[in-house]
């Protein structure tokens, strides 16, 4: 007995430093990121969505996790270049990042080449530089003779996103066409300027493509087909994962309680109050107005139909002035206009957004358009048991089931009052909200964690390797 209870008091003690370093670095990360100036963002260069991408990082398999074999293994020893069209906190630079430190863990040799130059004195860029190296990342520059040699001796290289296709003109100038067979090329844009032959007219002749989402993957194969005359090359579609320190935060119920008492005590909301979040860099396209519009319609009806519900409140994760100042302003005039001003709480842009899931009850995905190509806080907030109200359009529908992990209403100004409606049902109905936490957890684990990521992409990185040897192996017996 007594024996117990001393471990249970150590669990208790390791759980409370963890909680406490939590909030240490979340705190250290939000006044950097005040003072540095970025913000993370999702599906277009500018990722939205998320979230604590720079700490996605893959540590060496240990304990439990040894009893799976990673599904990368086969590219232990391969040389792998990653061409990145920027270095910064957006999300597609991160999210190849995060590919590069899985191949790492099997002890593939990564060389990064960032094909914009890169100001190695800016604080952002440098830190995501050292971070590579000390991970064993190879950081190399484009067009130098280091570059193009990692380049031509490589085993497959990997373009990452639309933009990067200026690289691949560069490149095939200097050394024809020797190094199609190994590329393939990672898309996460969906929008119609980036599908451009200033960006991917040599797409058809890559190995493949690797695209976040079905409709994105239609989306692509539709407009250069239409609008270009191009005809796509082996495309596989690859949905995105949560990264296990995400998913150890999200399953700690300790750790949450504490992150959520911390971000609701810092704005006022109490413990059952409702919180309904949208967790993106604010932008017209992330739908921020049409939410509050919405916010503020739903709760004219609760008054107006004399419901019961919690105190609501709503967070609006990912302001900046410096970059949207119009917009902010705009959204601001809507709060103030309808005097809630004590209600909707205004984030300024954070490294981490971890904090501000465990403090939200519901998570609003609200892009515009085509919406996201995947939009990772979706599955982030899944994780914590958080239901969805999301726009049905892009990747969205790929993983909100609607109606039971959380439902879907129409993007644009048709969408407010449905989204109104949602969001009165949520508010109004406990058990529903509790119920499409869980779905939406049980779908994560399901579908969406690391290792099913890592396992998608193994398979496209398979085929790719095994067609370019073929292609090699076919092209020396011409030669013959």
């Amino acid at each position: 007995m007594a024996s117990t209870t001393k471990s249970q008091l150590i669990g208790r003690i390791s759980l409370r430093a963890k909680c406490i370093l939590l909030l240490a670095l979340f705190t250290v990360l939000s006044l950097s990121f005040i003072l540095g100036g970025a913000f993370l963002n999702s599906c277009q260069i500018n990722r939205d969505d998320s979230n604590v991408h720079v700490l996605r990082t893959v540590n060496p398999t240990n304990g439990n996790d040894m009893e799976e074999e990673n599904p990368l293994e086969f590219m232990r020893s391969k040389k792998v270049i990653l061409i990145s069209h920027e270095l910064t906190l957006s999300g597609g630079p991160l999210l190849l990042m995060e590919l590069a430190f899985l191949l790492r863990v099997v002890d593939a040799k990564v060389v990064w080449i960032t094909n914009q130059h890169t100001d190695e004195k800016n604080k952002v860029t440098h830190s995501l530089v050292h971070k590579m190296l000390d991970r064993g990342v190879q950081v190399s520059y484009p067009r130098t003779k280091e570059a193009l040699d990692a380049t031509l001796k490589s085993d497959l290289i990997i373009l990452n996103t639309a933009v990067s296709g200026k690289w691949l003109d560069n490149i095939l100038q200097e050394n024809g066409q020797g190094i199609l067979p190994k590329v393939l090329w990672w898309i996460h844009e969906m929008r119609g300027h980036y599908c451009s032959l200033d960006y991917v007219k040599n797409l058809p002749s890559v190995a493949g493509t690797m695209i976040d989402s079905h409709i994105s993957a239609d989306f692509w194969k539709n407009r250069t087909h239409n609008r270009l005359g191009l005809t796509m090359p082996q495309t596989s579609v690859v949905h995105l994962g949560n990264s296990k320190e995400l998913m150890e935060v999200a399953e700690d119920s300790v750790a949450k309680r504490i992150l959520r008492q911390h971000i609701r005590g810092s704005l006022g909301i109490q413990h059952d109050d409702l919180l309904f979040s949208i967790i993106n860099s604010v932008s017209r396209g992330k739908g921020q107005h049409y939410f509050l519009r919405a916010f503020i319609e739903s709760l004219q009806l609760i008054k107006e139909r004399n419901l019961k519900v919690p105190k609501m409140y709503a967070a609006v994760v990912g302001s900046d002035f410096n970059a949207q100042f119009k917009f902010e302003m705009e959204l601001r005039d809507i709060v103030s206009e309808n005097g809630l001003q004590d209600v909707v709480h205004f984030v300024n842009k954070s490294l981490t957004v971890v904090p501000y899931l465990a403090a939200t009850d519901i998570l609003i995905q609200n892009s515009q358009g085509r919406g996201e190509c995947f939009g990772r806080i979706t599955i982030e907030a899944m994780a914590f048991q958080v239901p969805v109200l999301g726009t049905a359009a892009g990747g969205t529908t790929e993983i909100v089931v609607d109606g039971v992990t959380g439902m879907l209403h129409p993007e644009g100004k048709n969408g407010v009052s449905v989204l109104a409606e949602n969001i009165i049902k949520l508010a109004t109905q406990a058990e529903t909200r509790l119920n499409m936490g869980r779905n939406g957890y049980n779908r994560v684990k399901e579908m969406f964690l690391e290792k099913h990521m890592a396992q998608r992409i193994g398979d496209v990185l398979k085929s790719i390797l095994q067609n370019s040897k073929t292609s090699q192996t076919s092209t020396k017996n011409f030669e013959k």
